[in-house]
């Protein structure tokens, strides 16, 4: 459902979100480590995410990535559009281009529950939301 950037981008996300007070700075090492993925890899997504304000960047030795406001405000959402785009909430589920009310593809209907489903909980689920669930004891960001 998600691409494996987008899944990057949210375990990020978590990882920066549940980082202790005082300490809420992560270079890119770190989370790169953390999340489990190729270190430029990383580096892309996280200047996507800064680049869409939902990180902030600070150059230099005590650098690092930070969140970029409120985690209360920030909802899955915008992670999965700042990386994905909005094909996940707008797009055909068979990947067809002509797919739409007018002319639907097999399962159109079908997935349209799915995809409000979908949307309605990535729209009202907010990065503390999910930060707050988040055992940082466990190894929950590997695949």
């Amino acid at each position: 459902m998600f691409s494996k950037a987008c899944k990057y981008a949210i375990n990020a996300m978590i990882y920066v979100a549940t980082l202790p007070e005082g300490q809420e700075r992560a270079g890119l090492k770190e989370i790169s480590k953390a999340v489990n993925s190729p270190e430029a890899f990383t580096g892309k997504i996280l200047q996507e995410l800064v680049k869409h304000d939902l990180l902030h960047s600070v150059k230099g030795p005590n650098g690092g990535f930070h969140i970029q406001g409120d985690t209360s405000k920030i909802v899955l959402s915008e992670i999965v559009e700042a990386i994905d785009g909005d094909m996940l909430f707008t797009g055909c589920a068979l990947g067809l281009e002509k797919c739409s009310e007018d002319h639907p593809c097999p399962v159109h209907h079908k997935f349209q529950a799915i995809r409000e489903h979908l949307t309605g909980m990535l729209m009202t689920t907010s990065l503390k939301d999910v930060a707050d669930r988040v055992n940082i004891g466990i190894s929950f960001l590997k695949y």
